[in-house]
């Protein structure tokens, strides 16, 4: 009777920290991977930054449009991204 009134060991963990990403250095990645973020914030995924952007010492708001929400993310390397093999050439 003791176990159903104590809250299981599970809500008690705290979230495990999101992994960073590789930082990108190709500007045509980077733009590439901001506007498939972008995209997943326009169908509703949720913001992965803080409240506030922290730019030296002077604490601005979070931009609104979607595609600069997704490049602050891309630029912090909070966005997992996968780069696919390049196609093989076919045998001649």
């Amino acid at each position: 009777m003791d176990d159903v009134l104590d809250p299981p060991a599970e809500l008690d963990a705290l979230p495990a920290p999101r992994p960073k990403a590789v930082p990108i250095e190709s500007r045509f990645l980077f733009v590439d991977v901001a506007a498939m973020r972008a995209k997943q914030l326009r169908r509703g995924a949720i913001v992965r930054l803080d409240e506030m952007l922290e730019v030296g010492e002077v604490a601005r708001p979070l931009p609104h449009k979607a595609e600069r929400i997704a490049m602050e993310e891309v630029r912090r390397n909070l966005v997992l991204y996968e780069v696919p093999a390049p196609p093989k050439a076919p045998d001649r």
